[in-house]
């Protein structure tokens, strides 16, 4: 099948496509760093880089099916504060129901945060593409369940042009630990204790200490995702756009480094990243983990 790929970001839903031998014709993102980095790590794919609500759909080339990623930011619980800018990343999901308005692909598949099944618009957007002829088939997936090392859990809509919603079925893949992919000999380690170190980081690493051993991963700031530690010989927690999470090795402590992150979103160790380590994490963290991504096209091809 040909697919194009809405709010492409790094490129996770092109390479899982490609992972399971289906064609990206087109891709589309608004941000510059994200379509710089997604054409290099697919250059035969044509890459847009443009507001998606003010694409001209009739210039994308013919396809099957549809990928789309559209902001999640204003979904998330982790948001924090309502504002007023989360309104605009929410609305993004309408360029969805603009380009299959336009072409009526076979199939249309949509991800994003669990918290986009609860906007309150989302009934609206779902009876628009019911009204152009989909019927919608909902699935909550967590990337560890597809040999990705993140507990990632995220919501894969699935719209076809049939009478009954495609229900997809999958085979969990044993777990994949965050220590299999950590380089404990790499990055810049800091001991432990030192001058500046918050008391709460230092609470934080006793109890993972207490829980986990000697060698943990766990988050650096105080929120989200647990308190504590977590265990290598398990997946890591989610990964955001932010780096958060620290790795502590007996007295010392540091935080991720892109490898690792890369690792832990799924990305083959070839997949091109900026230098810097914020435009590296920010980017993997928008990112759809490929393994999942392809578990899901692969499915949804052989269904349809």
């Amino acid at each position: 099948m040909k697919f194009i790929d809405l709010f492409a970001g790094l490129g996770g839903f092109t390479e899982g496509a490609e992972l399971a031998r289906q064609r990206v014709v087109w891709a589309g993102n608004h941000w510059a760093p994200a379509v710089y980095y997604h054409s290099r790590n697919h250059p035969t794919v044509p890459m847009a880089c443009q507001d998606l609500h003010q694409a001209n759909w009739l210039e994308v080339p013919r396809h099957d099916g549809v990928l789309a990623s559209p902001a999640c930011q204003g979904h998330t619980p982790a948001r924090g504060k309502e504002q007023a800018h989360h309104d605009a990343q929410r609305a993004t999901a309408w360029a969805v129901t603009s380009a299959v308005e336009c072409h009526r692909p076979q199939v249309v598949i949509v991800e994003n945060v669990p918290g986009f099944l609860q906007w309150v618009l989302y009934p609206a957007w779902k009876a628009s593409l019911e009204a152009l002829g989909y019927t919608l088939a909902v699935h909550v997936l967590d990337a560890a369940d597809f040999g990705v090392p993140q507990n990632r859990v995220r919501v894969f809509i699935v719209a076809t042009r049939s009478k009954a919603p495609l229900q997809l079925t999958f085979r969990k893949q044993a777990p994949v630990t965050f220590g299999s992919v950590v380089d404990l000999d790499s990055g810049r380690w800091s001991r432990v204790r030192k001058p500046g170190r918050s008391a709460a980081t230092l609470k934080r690493i006793a109890r993972g200490r207490r829980e986990c051993g000697r060698d943990f991963v766990m988050p650096y700031y105080g929120g989200g995702s647990g308190l504590t530690g977590r265990s290598l010989n398990r997946p890591i927690g989610t990964i955001t756009t932010r780096a958060r999470w620290a790795l502590v090795r007996g007295n010392e402590m540091r935080m991720l480094t892109v490898p690792e992150t890369r690792a832990a979103m799924g990305f083959r160790d070839d997949y091109e990243l900026p230098a810097s380590v914020a435009l590296a994490t920010h980017l993997l963290g928008n990112g759809v983990p490929p393994g999942m991504a392809r578990a899901v096209i692969g499915e949804v091809v052989r269904r349809a």
